[in-house]
């Protein structure tokens, strides 16, 4: 399966899409170091995307630190830098595409009303749509979202970690593309957003596991290539849940950290199955990163969908 990452016909272009509401964290050192990793090691570019979708949380500071963050380590990108807030004319072409296809269709239910038509408890996940306005829009009722149809498909991937997943997509639901007040859902955003910087190659975390089917159909609809996909183990705090932004940052803004970038990279590195020799303990972030490039190897990724965190530093 590793020949698909190492063989797309235009190059491969791999990319990182971190969101400027805070901090990189241990876990988004992992998604852009596997991400980068993956990339280089086919000899292939990768992207550097602000994922800004979320305006009124995003913030210019955590964007420079984000990026500052990265330089620190080595892990450079090609290219200019890439912003979701610059893309919605393309969100909005892709989604008369998808109306002119009948693919999508007004919904004015709430997410009470969403939550009460449950037949069972949804603890920490989210609660299928029941379909009820497929067949149109409630007499009286204001569309509140756009929604994507998905009964009767079904999605089937590779994933390099995973291997072959099949997902049938009427089990979440019709999903929303777009909001009434006309803003576009990440689902959409993101893929239009790869189709326009050519990428091939989408490494991420187990946490948008459940997000690549939905993402695939929506590719599938218009028309374009699919990117082949790995998801990363997720790294966790000592409860078992997944890092937050709050958690753990590697952050230029921590003066804590100063001078512990390789020692951070080193942990990342493992994380990610690579055993750094002894003889590299005490060296520098280009140096591990030049190491790390000549012997990944993605089949030695850890197999578990989560690993607890203990401190690196």
């Amino acid at each position: 399966m590793m020949e698909r990452f190492c063989t797309a016909r235009a190059g491969v272009i791999g990319r990182f899409a971190p969101s400027p509401t805070g901090p990189l964290h241990l876990g988004s050192l992992v998604a852009a170091l596997g991400s980068w990793l993956m990339a280089r090691c086919c000899g292939g570019k990768w992207l550097l995307r602000i994922d800004d979708l979320d305006g009124p949380r995003c913030r210019p500071e955590f964007e420079d630190d984000i990026l500052r963050t990265l330089e620190r380590f080595g892990l450079c990108w090609d290219g200019a830098i890439t912003r979701q807030r610059d893309n919605t004319a393309a969100y909005a072409g892709a989604f008369e595409r998808l109306r002119e296809l009948g693919a999508v269709y007004p919904c004015g239910c709430s997410r009470a009303e969403i939550a009460r038509s449950a037949s069972a408890p949804h603890p920490g996940e989210e609660i299928p749509y029941p379909g009820s306005c497929r067949s149109g829009l409630p007499a009286g009722r204001e569309p509140r979202a756009w929604r994507l149809r998905t009964a009767g498909v079904q999605v089937a991937f590779d994933d390099l970690r995973h291997g072959r997943i099949t997902t049938e997509l009427e089990r979440s639901g019709d999903f929303v593309v777009k909001r009434a007040e006309g803003f576009f859902a990440y689902q959409l955003a993101v893929v239009v957003d790869d189709h326009l910087s050519g990428v091939n190659q989408v490494v991420r975390g187990d946490d948008l596991l459940d997000s690549t089917p939905r993402q695939i159909w929506l590719h599938q609809l218009l028309g374009w290539p699919l990117p082949a996909y790995c998801h990363l183990p997720l790294v966790t705090g000592p409860d078992g849940a997944k890092l937050n932004k709050r958690d753990t940052a590697v952050s230029l803004a921590d003066g804590r950290l100063t001078g512990k970038e390789s020692e951070l990279l080193i942990w990342a590195l493992d994380f990610l199955g690579l055993a750094v020799p002894d003889a590299l303990r005490g060296a520098d972030c280009h140096e591990l990163l030049v190491w790390a490039v000549s012997v990944f190897n993605p089949d030695q990724l850890p197999q578990i969908s989560a690993s607890s965190f203990s401190a690196a530093a």
